[in-house]
């Protein structure tokens, strides 16, 4: 990666970038390790947002996975494994299309995550929860291994102002010197 001769930025701006980096490029950056995340869309679930009646805590009032989806929720982890990539944790939002995909990915314990949750359908909580999920970001730059978060386009777009497709992700990587920088896309596969 080159370093951009831009000043560093304040904890609370958007990511800035580095000069464009190759797939192979962003794979050999993640086998290093500390201080990246990979920001995972969920995996296809047809349609947009979630039904009137949607409870997080009832997977059949929410938007899912089709088969499909499924089937790529296990390739995006697949493709985890076969980069050898170390995994630190797997965070993903509460909403069942999330959970599903983390599960499926099969590269580690899921652990729910709020701060991950859609805020698609009540943008208010949207300024706040992304300073709260950057700040997570700093603080465990120094974590061993790739952070893995499963969640939606909304939370993605608001931290990296990329609109992702399902299953493709964003890697940002937070540092002592670069609070938080972007660093490339993986696309879905």
């Amino acid at each position: 990666m080159v370093a951009s001769p831009h000043p560093a930025p304040s904890a609370d701006a958007e990511p800035r970038s580095s000069a464009p980096t190759s797939e192979a490029e962003l794979w050999a950056a993640l086998r290093q390790g500390n201080g990246y995340v990979i920001l995972f869309r969920h995996a296809l679930a047809p349609g947009t947002g979630d039904p009137a009646n949607f409870r997080l805590d009832d997977c059949s009032t929410q938007r899912n996975l089709s088969d499909e989806g499924r089937q790529q929720a296990v390739r995006m982890g697949e493709m985890l494994r076969e980069q050898e990539i170390a995994i630190a944790g797997v965070l993903s939002s509460q909403w069942c299309r999330c959970l599903e995909t983390a599960r499926l990915m099969d590269v580690g314990e899921v652990e729910p995550f709020p701060l991950l949750n859609s805020f698609f359908q009540d943008r208010s909580t949207a300024e706040r929860q992304t300073e709260q999920l950057r700040a997570f970001m700093l603080e465990n730059r120094e974590t061993a291994g790739v952070t893995v978060m499963v969640t939606h386009q909304v939370n993605i777009t608001a931290i990296s102002d990329i609109v992702p497709q399902s299953g493709a992700a964003v890697v940002l990587r937070a540092s002592d010197t670069d609070p938080l920088e972007f660093v490339g896309q993986l696309p879905p596969r």
